[in-house]
């Protein structure tokens, strides 16, 4: 009977420990689902703070840039043809001369004497040469009346012909002894600017002397080196028309030119093509020899949509932008990058009338809501000092 008690006491004793137990699991549990709850209210994401822009329509040139050497279209190194002294030199040293200038007189005076001789020649042939046409008809006349053989004309038509001969010669010899006296004055071939002159009167000049040289400086040449990349479109801007250039010198204001020449190969060690163009260097900002920064236009996209390069999401997938949707969320769109130019850039893709995202797309996810940023409101004058 004792046992029996006790056994239902321990069974109480149990019934009471399980329900404490259970009563103290349930009230626990209930602070758990009401933070669940608070943090099913307050962990969606916020909106992103945003920037955007318009995309811009404007006609893009598509550029090349390239490091470019002015070179003259013509230059001259002016010598002496015969061996003479400098008699006179008629220009000065930075002198711009015209073609036909007289720039250098040497010592002409055994050329002249040789003309004179020359031509003395060719009198006494002239007096030859009638003397031995009168013996000739003469002859003509004696042979008709039979006074005279058919062997006597003969011979004096043969010295006809010969003292004919002879006269030619000697004028041709006037000639070149006119053109050796012509080396003796030495006149500009060309329209440019004189360089150092190396000769003064007295000096001795030999063929091999250079006198100075003379640099046409208007118009003018730059050359410059293209990668092989762009002949394509090089090539085919020229079949269009005139491939414009611009030249600069530092920060001076662009010159405008054109392409005059295309080389023919491409060098196979740096795959580049060289490349002319020719300026108008009447205000003679461009010098030969001078370093200069070039510019080649050689297509122009137009009505392009143009956005920042900075709104242009790059990824394994492709090119992409942020555009805001009218919910307010931002949407992933395709574009195609045409053209970079500075901070922009020419793209297809786009309509025009979209808002694209520039600045905190870096914290976007396709569909996220996104809230424009305020612009800040500027500083007032107490604020600034």
């Amino acid at each position: 009977m004792q046992k029996k008690k006790l056994g239902y006491l321990a069974g109480a004793v149990v019934v009471l420990a399980a329900g404490a137990w259970y009563f103290h699991s349930a009230k626990g549990a209930e602070p758990d689902a009401g933070a669940a709850g608070a943090a099913g209210k307050h962990g969606a994401q916020p909106p992103t703070t945003v920037s955007i822009v318009a995309p811009l329509r404007q006609d893009v040139p598509v550029e090349i840039l390239a490091n470019g050497t002015v070179t003259p279209v013509q230059t001259v190194d002016l010598r002496a043809q015969t061996t003479a002294t400098i008699r006179q030199v008629h220009i000065k040293e930075g002198q711009f001369v015209k073609e036909g200038t007289l720039m250098f007189s040497l010592d002409d005076r055994s050329d002249v004497a040789n003309v004179d001789k020359a031509q003395a020649q060719v009198v006494r042939d002239q007096a030859t040469l009638a003397d031995v046409e009168r013996q000739y008809k003469r002859s003509q006349d004696l042979f008709a009346q039979k006074f005279l053989a058919q062997s006597a004309v003969d011979t004096l038509k043969s010295q006809v012909d010969a003292a004919r001969a002879a006269l030619v010669a000697d004028q041709a010899a006037v000639r070149a002894s006119r053109v050796s006296a012509g080396y003796s004055s030495i006149r500009a071939p060309l329209s440019g600017r004189v360089g150092a002159i190396n000769v003064y009167p007295g000096s001795l000049m030999q063929p091999a002397t250079s006198l100075t040289t003379i640099t046409q400086l208007d118009p003018i040449n730059v050359a410059f080196t293209l990668p092989e990349s762009a002949l394509g479109g090089l090539l085919a801007a020229q079949k269009s028309g005139k491939v414009a250039v611009q030249a600069s010198v530092g920060n001076d204001k662009p010159i405008s030119g054109t392409v005059s020449f295309i080389d023919n190969t491409v060098d196979a060690q740096s795959g580049t093509i060289r490349v002319k163009a020719v300026f108008d260097n009447s205000g003679s900002n461009l010098w030969p020899g001078q370093y200069v920064n070039t510019r080649v236009t050689v297509q122009t996209i137009k009505d392009a949509i143009v956005i920042p390069q900075q709104a242009i999401v790059t990824n394994a997938h492709g090119t992409f932008v942020y555009v805001v949707q009218d919910d307010q969320s931002a949407t992933l769109v395709p574009v195609t990058r045409l053209h970079s130019f500075g901070a922009n850039a020419a793209v297809s893709g786009l309509t025009g009338a979209e808002k694209v995202i520039t600045d905190g797309k870096q914290n976007l996810r396709p569909g996220g809501k996104i809230r424009l940023a305020e612009k800040s409101a500027p500083a007032t004058a107490g604020a600034a000092s």
